[in-house]
């Protein structure tokens, strides 16, 4: 089954799964499998800067769109990092391409954790890109604001707004078309109650694994990630309870990857490139 997309790669595919359809896209060849996970409210196409030098450097380099967003099936019985983290493991085996290295983003990183602590032969190495692995204290104003944003006929410009905060020193030049997709995608029937449902969601499971996360791990955040009061200080936690390496990008805000590839795409090669030898 396969369409055009409106992200910028030409083809979307399409896997079944139980309670819906994943949408992915893959550059196919016999290289080692990267499989890229997306952030919620956000489109597959996160990873456009970075997939063709992952694609130049010999990988396989699938990306999928995650339950609720991008041309994935909006309506799901369950949203958490957990079950994204199956989906990404049906992908995986319905590839039949060995195990992966999974790409995920900001809520998508629990996911990646997940996928890698159920079937730890499938994910040999994990790269965390702006995590949110835990519940963050949020002060009464900004929770005021997240309920009046979501409120009223507005929610989508206030969800694409805040989506465009978190490049705070470099946007992309294709940053209105990307911010357009995205918008346009939101006001699709269900995809906005997706949203509001995983920013409900308690990150408390996921959390819990960590301390039990055996995979090898990169964490990766920018220096300027609104998301968090103190970035690297939210790596340096991170990096430590996984033993993990970790890498900051300064002047980076949530999306490193996208706003300054060139400087992410060195460290996360070498780190990628330990997984095969």
């Amino acid at each position: 089954m396969r369409t055009k997309s409106i992200s910028v790669v030409s083809e979307t595919c399409f896997l079944k799964v139980d309670g819906g359809y994943i949408a992915y896209d893959d550059t196919g060849g016999d290289g080692p499998l990267i499989l890229a996970i997306p952030g919620m409210g956000d489109l597959r196409s996160e990873y456009r800067l970075l997939r063709p030098i992952l694609q130049n450097a010999g990988y396989r380099v699938v990306t999928m769109d995650i339950r609720g967003f991008g041309e994935t099936s909006a309506q799901w019985p369950d949203y958490a990092a957990h079950a994204v983290g199956r989906d990404a493991l049906a992908l995986i085996e319905h590839l039949k391409a060995g195990s992966a290295v999974i790409l995920g983003n900001s809520f998508a990183a629990g996911a990646a954790l997940w996928a890698a602590h159920d079937e730890p032969t499938q994910v040999s190495r994990v790269v965390l890109l702006g995590p949110i692995v835990r519940d963050l204290k949020v002060s009464w104003f900004a929770m005021l604001a997240l309920q009046l944003g979501f409120a009223g006929p507005w929610r989508v410009w206030f969800w694409a707004t805040y989506w465009n905060s978190l490049f705070p020193s470099h946007k992309p030049a294709d940053q209105r078309q990307v911010m357009a997709a995205i918008i346009k995608n939101l006001r699709e029937p269900g995809r906005m109650a997706a949203l509001r449902t995983m920013i409900g969601l308690s990150k408390a499971d996921t959390t819990a694994l960590i301390l039990r996360s055996q995979v090898p791990a990169l964490v990766v955040m920018g220096s300027r990630d609104p998301d968090f009061p103190d970035a690297e200080a939210e790596a340096q936690w991170l990096a430590t309870q996984l033993h993990a390496d970790s890498l900051m990008i300064d002047g980076a805000g949530h999306y490193p990857h996208t706003e300054m590839p060139e400087q992410v795409a060195p460290a996360l090669l070498s780190f990628i490139a330990r997984a095969h030898g």
